[in-house]
């Protein structure tokens, strides 16, 4: 019969693909129990979004099979990890989603991007930082609604789909121009951040404008973020942008998280075809020359056209769709590359 030692043994064997180290010595095994022939173990993970969960569980049956157990049965746990100190109160992670240019999408990406970190069970809020094109209470059929303040006049965000959503556009008229210069814009950034009750957050997710103006300017002065991400399409034109707003992280000594590509193809709904529109793998291309990870492809699918126009995010109105799939794993992706980043030298 397998004892405790020998489990722990078997598992020293087992790395985390992406830390680089064995389960035991990173602390994530918490707990092990056996009876008869069968063990039950709790693995705690770096992020609730492990992309790798699956092979890690895998490798830990492998490695337990020479022990002869009948049955083994891995649980996984562990929340966000915060770095040491918070850029918000209450909030661990500030990430902002970026683009070179307007009409690549970035807005549908960092709406969908809130969902799918709330789906894995994180807390998660949504700044819209796009002061001039504000489209996330669209979006998350939010128009219309104006925002509150607490007791202590802090700003009380509104909340869709589990996710905590503060924008321009629940402040101002419809349809209303912010003619608005740099000094105005840094205060408008500083009160969302500062004024505003967010309560206890895993991550914010900041919408950006596209470009590298003074918004992404002041966001980077008045928080600490724990990285950014570069949304592009495949065609050329998009990438030249797009590295130039990596530029702009780096100039801001923020992080470079990732790539991500958007309407990487049209899916067409009658027979599954893919008809690349703007070209074919240039997200995965650009991502290579900047070092840093590629976190996927979503498809163009005209359902997620009419589910922003509709309050309905595509990975609420249609949840199994292959751009769905792709905004999960590509925030898994992101959540994993978070933890790499901030904890590898902590481990």
């Amino acid at each position: 019969m397998a004892t405790e030692e020998q489990v722990y043994a078997a598992l020293r064997t087992v790395m985390d693909p992406e830390l680089g180290r064995d389960l035991v010595s990173l602390g994530m095994v918490k707990e092990v129990h056996l009876q008869g022939g069968r063990a039950e173990l709790l693995i705690e993970l770096t992020t609730p979004a492990c992309p790798l969960k699956g092979q890690i569980e895998a490798d830990i049956q492998r490695a337990l099979l020479p022990l002869g157990l009948e049955e083994v049965r891995v649980r996984f746990g562990g929340g966000v990890r915060a770095p040491q100190q918070y850029p918000i109160p209450g909030v661990k992670h500030v990430v902002a989603v970026a683009s070179g240019k307007g009409g690549v999408g970035k807005s549908t990406v960092a709406a969908n991007l809130a969902l799918a970190l709330k789906e894995e069970g994180a807390r998660v809020g949504l700044l819209d930082a796009d002061i001039y094109g504000p489209s996330q209470a669209k979006m998350f059929g939010l128009e219309g609604q104006k925002l509150k303040v607490d007791q202590d006049k802090r700003i009380l965000p509104l909340e869709a789909h589990g996710v905590k959503v503060l924008s321009i556009a629940n402040i101002v008229p419809p349809g209303q121009a912010m003619v608005w210069r740099g000094p105005i814009l840094h205060g408008t950034i500083r009160q969302f951040l500062e004024d505003v009750a967010w309560g206890e957050l895993d991550y914010l997710i900041v919408d950006l404008p596209p470009g590298t103006g003074d918004v992404q300017l002041s966001l980077a002065q008045l928080t600490k973020l724990s990285g950014g991400i570069v949304v592009t399409t495949p065609q050329a034109v998009a990438l030249i942008d797009a590295e130039r707003a990596a530029d702009m992280f780096k100039k801001v000594q923020v992080p470079l998280l990732g790539v991500l590509e958007n309407m990487s193809y049209f899916l067409c709904p009658s027979c599954g075809a893919r008809t690349f529109l703007f070209g074919e793998g240039g997200g995965r291309r650009l991502a290579e020359k900047l070092r840093v990870r590629f976190l996927g492809e979503v498809p163009l699918e005209v359902a997620v056209r009419e589910g922003g126009d509709e309050g309905m995010p595509i990975l609420v109105r249609d949840p199994e769709s292959p751009a769905a799939q792709a905004f999960r794993q590509a925030a898994r992706e992101l959540a994993a590359e978070l933890s790499l980043t901030l904890f590898l030298p902590m481990a």
